[in-house]
Order: structure tokens, then sequence, then C-alpha cells
């Protein structure tokens, strides 16, 4: 696979996943009059400025759990304080205003016992996360909410639904791991809710569909985006169940599930939820919607990462056309700068600079914008061997990232990535890792850019070794490894690049068991993610076949030298030479298990693989 421009990716992958407001609705949106609801009407959630997705309206979907629970006192009152508290409860369900809603709340705790402000409590905490306020805030509201409803071991909704919104907050505040904790809790208290038939099934789903939503927000921000894709595809699943197949809300469900593949470099999996949204998109919006425009970037990244660049940019033609007719500058000027980029996959250089040139001019002086437009102006121009004005346009563009260090990040460090690789492709090996150096110091102040920490790691690790320093090189390597398998999963195909390289700087260090072990592990994860018959697949058996020889164990090299040898006769003509050169291993290898050939002409040396 050839390298696929990071900031391509990157537009699309990192995002929070928006769930259905988290599902109070499912108790309150009852038979009860709307002064007596927690949410007076289904409309009050969708023009929430939190940034959810539509809102279910199907009323199937939402039938009441608990239709007849509200918040006020059980009895008719009796005496002043149960009027005073009637009164405060109905202030408080039909306040419509944040503030309101605090001052009533606040005047509510000084007259109701702790268990019974809980679904209020939840109700503002609800309100307060969907409307972006602060985490530590919403918290607290989903802390006293939880006190309330958790008094017994017995599982119940209001429970799941606190600690959903508990996960939500721990997010915000970046307290992943506490977030995970509370959002797994959910997620049994539900799955069990649901398989009991302690509570209609009808009534789990939703909660449960935000549930999941929330555990990918969590996982991707912890690196485990496999585990993410596991989370989405079970509430695209749960979505299915709610909507028409061809529904607008759909189509969102689909594209977000593309997207975590695309993240994750699983293009092929990516591609048939990219094209069902945008079928559905089509169809409900029309050809000239913003949705559609968005399904076709998506699609012009699913399709550079499968190498079929024309089909990509022609994709990317269609989106700059919906952009154009919307009057979305920002987004069509990114656009023009991915036009450009396949343009270069495609080797029309020329074209792509005349793209480059006009579009700077749109851009403001100083923006990343316009540091973006230098980077991929330099692509273009190292593939004309034009390296003198290559490395023009990556100073200044330097000279604009440094600037943004601090109000931009995880954007700097994307593009610094890019500089690097520019400057890779030009043996600039020096200049190259003094930049990932400087990408990693800025990745690892971000806990949840672990996976993009992991990349930058290997990628200095293999130009380490590569130039030589192999006992540098170890160090990166090795926490690239553990990364990554955090990250993508233990078979990904990524992960077994690096352990190929880990293992070809341990042969090199004299530690040819050692290498024997990281080349195993990285030929089982080719064998999985790319097949037997991959290239890469096939070099990783070279290299153990290598290790073992280095060992004086010529039995198992001959055995994995005969493998290398069937892998590479599958290819047929188009490997004879790869072909003949095994061969030739192979007798060597033979006379030297039979005691007959110097172990100076059996070769001990692995080159690391190239990061694709």
């Amino acid at each position: 696979m050839k390298s696929l421009s990071i900031s391509l990716i990157r537009r699309l992958q990192f995002h929070k996943f928006k769930p259905i407001p988290p599902l109070l609705r499912l108790i309150y949106i009852s038979d009860a009059p709307a002064s007596s609801s927690l949410l007076s009407s289904p409309r009050e959630i969708s023009t929430s400025s939190k940034p959810y997705p539509p809102t279910l309206n199907n009323n199937h979907f939402f039938y009441n759990p608990c239709r007849n629970l509200t918040t006020h006192v059980e009895d008719p009152p009796d005496t002043p304080i149960d009027q005073e508290k009637l009164d405060l409860e109905e202030a408080f369900e039909s306040a419509t205003t944040t503030d309101e809603m605090v001052r009533l709340f606040k005047q509510m705790e000084l007259t109701f016992e702790g268990n019974e402000l809980g679904l209020s409590a939840l109700k503002l905490g609800l309100h307060l996360d969907r409307e972006g306020d602060d985490p530590e805030t919403v918290l607290s509201y989903a802390t006293k909410a939880l006190r309330s409803f958790d008094v017994d071991s017995k599982p119940n909704l209001l429970t799941a639904m606190a600690l959903q919104l508990m996960g939500s907050a721990n997010y915000g505040l970046k307290r992943f791991s506490d977030g995970l904790g509370y959002l797994n809790r959910a997620n049994r208290i539900l799955v069990k809710l649901e398989k009991d038939g302690d509570c209609n099934v009808e009534d789990v789903r939703p909660v449960l569909h935000a549930v999941h939503l929330e555990l990918a927000n969590v996982k991707n921000a912890m690196g485990r985006r496999e585990e993410a894709i596991e989370n989405l595809k079970k509430s695209l699943e749960i979505k299915e169940m709610a909507f028409e197949e061809g529904s607008k809300e759909m189509g969102a469900a689909n594209r977000s599930l593309a997207d975590a593949y695309v993240a994750v470099l699983n293009f092929n999996e990516a591609l048939p939820y990219a094209l069902k949204a945008l079928e559905i998109h089509k169809k409900e919006l029309g050809s000239n919607s913003a949705e559609v425009a968005q399904d076709r970037r998506v699609l012009g990244v699913i399709y550079s990462g499968l190498e079929q660049h024309d089909k990509a940019l022609e994709q990317n033609r269609l989106s700059q056309r919906v952009l154009k007719n919307w009057g979305m500058k920002g987004e069509l000027i990114r656009a023009e700068i991915d036009a450009a980029n396949m343009k270069v996959a495609l080797g029309r250089y020329d074209e792509a600079i005349d793209v480059l040139r006009r579009v700077v001019e749109g851009t403001d002086e100083g923006s990343e914008m316009r540091g973006m437009v230098f980077i991929s102006m330099s692509k273009a121009l190292v593939n004309q061997q034009k390296f003198a004005e290559s490395k023009r346009c990556l100073e200044m563009a330097c000279e604009i990232l440094e600037k943004k260090e601090g109000s931009s990040p995880v954007e700097v460090a994307e593009a610094y990535s890019e500089v690097a690789m520019q400057y890779e492709s030009m043996n600039e090996f020096e200049v190259a890792i003094s930049l990932l150096q400087k990408t990693l110091g800025i990745l690892e102040r971000l806990p949840q850019e672990q996976h993009s920490e992991g990349s930058v790691a290997a990628r200095i690790g293999w130009l380490l070794l590569f130039s030589g320093r192999v006992s540098q090189a170890v160090p990166y390597l090795e926490s690239a490894a553990e990364r990554l398998k955090e990250s993508f999963g233990a078979k990904h195909f990524g992960v077994g690049y690096v352990y190929n390289n880990l293992g070809a700087a341990y042969l090199e260090l004299g530690r040819p068991q050692s290498a024997a072990q990281m080349f195993a592990v990285a030929k089982d994860i080719m064998d999985v993610s790319l097949g037997p018959n991959h290239v890469d697949s096939i070099d990783a058996c070279q290299n153990l076949s290598k290790a073992y020889a280095g060992m004086g164990n010529y039995s198992l090299a001959v055995e994995f030298q005969q493998q290398v040898i069937k892998a590479w006769d599958n290819h047929g003509d188009s490997a004879k030479d790869e072909l003949k050169e095994a061969k030739r291993l192979f007798e060597e290898l033979r006379l030297k298990a039979r005691g007959g050939v110097s172990t100076d002409k059996v070769p001990t040396k692995a080159l690391p693989l190239p990061k694709k």
C-alpha cells in the first residue's frame, strides 16, 4: 500500500461520535401533560446546541419505559412543605433556560431529600451535557443521580442512564479509564435487562445505542480503535431496528462506520458503508446536498487508500461542485488540496502544481491552510526532482506551523509528519528524524493521540534502523509495537511491519533468538492481514529463515525457505527473479544442514521493510 496523505485521513477520523441525546426522553415522553414531563416536547432535544445527530422520532422506538414516572411527590399535598415541593417541581419541569433550571435545582436541594432529586439531577446533567457545559459540572449532577438510583444490586434503566452520563462527563474531562468503567457497567446492566426481560426491549435499545457510541468515543481516545469499531457496528445494528433502511439517519450511521474503518486503514471494509451512505443521502437529500459532498470526500479517501486514484479524483470533482454551490469556501479549499494530492499520486505533477498555485491565493497569510498548500506543493516538486524548490516550500510551511503549535497541536503534529515524509523522500534523514521527534514531543502531551504517537515512533525507529543507528532504533520500535497493538489490534498489518523491523534490528545486534521471535510474530500478523502470498508476508518469512540460520537451526531455516519458494511460485512469471534467488538460498541452507557449506555463505541479515 502506498503512503496516503495523513491529513486526508485525519480530517475524517478525529471527531466525537454523536449519540442520540442521552435519552431521558425514554422516561419522560409520557401520557402526562407537558407541565409534568421533564422534557416538554420532542423538539427540545433536537434543537440542542450540543452536536448530537438528529433525535430519533420513531414513536415505537421511544416508547416510555416508566410511563407514569415523574418527579412529583407521590401523594397529594397535605402540608405546606408538600405544597412547596410540588411548586418547585412544577417550576423546575417548566423551566426553559439553563440558569433557571440551575437556580430551581439549588432551591430543591434545600427542601428535598437527596434520593428524591435523582430524576431532576439526571435531567439537568443531561441538559448541560447536551449544551456543552463544563464536564465537571455535568459530572456533579450525574453523581447525584447515580447515588439516588444505585441503591441496591438490582439493575435498572435509570442507573444505566446515569452511568452513561458519568461516562460522557469523564470523556469530556479526558479521564478515559474512568469513563470506560462507567460505560462498561452501563452496558452490562442494559444487556442484563434485555436478556432477563425486566424492561421492555424497546426501552433498553435507545440507551444501549447511546452507551455504545460513547464507548466508541472513549476507546478512540484511548487508541483502541478496533474495539471502537465493534461498538459502532453494534450502534448501527440498533439503529437499523428503529429506522427504515433508507432514512438519512442510517446514512449518517453508515458514514460514521466508514470513517472508523478509514481511521484504521481498512479501506476495503470502509467502502461498502461509504457507498451506502452516499446512496441514502442522494435519495433523501438530493445530489446537491452538503451530506452528499461529505460522503464523496470519504469515498475519495477510501479510493486513494485502495490506490484507485482516478475514482478518488472523480469523487473529489463531484464533491467540489457541491461545495461551490453552497459557497463553503474552507471546505472547498481542502477539497482542492486533496485533488492536488490525488493528481500527484497519478503522476500529473504539473496539473497539481497549477491547482495549488491557484489555491494559495485564496488562503490567508500565515494560516494553517496555506501551510498545507506548501506541503502539497513540495510533494509535487519532489516528484519532479526539484529538491531546492521543494525544501523552500517545506521551510515556509514550518515557519507557519511553529506559530500554531500551542493553538492547534494535533493539526501541527500531523503536518510535521507530512513534512518529515517529504524530507525522507529526498534522503534528508536527519531532518526527517528531528521533525518526527518534535512531532512525538507534541503527541506525548495529548492522551487521545496514542495511535499517532505509535505511528510516529515506528517511523523514527525505521529511519534510525535504515541509517545504521540500530541500538537507538530499538526502543522506538518496541514502544511503537505496544502502542499500535493497543490502538489497532494485535493483527493489524502496521503492527506486523513494526515487528519485522524490530526483528531486523535484533538480528543486526547479534540477537538471533529475539529476532526469530519478532519475525515469527510479524509473519503471523501479515499472513492473517495481508495473506501468505503478499510480498511483505513473503519478506517476513524470508527474514524468519535468516534468523534461524543465524541461530544455526538449519532445519527450521530450510522449512521456512520452502514456504518462501512456494509463495513466490504463486506469483508466476512476475516474480521469476525472486523465485530464483529463493531457490539459491534454499540450496545453500540445505547443504549447510548436511554440513557441507560454510556459514559465511548463508545470509543472516534482514533488511527492514519500508513503511508503505
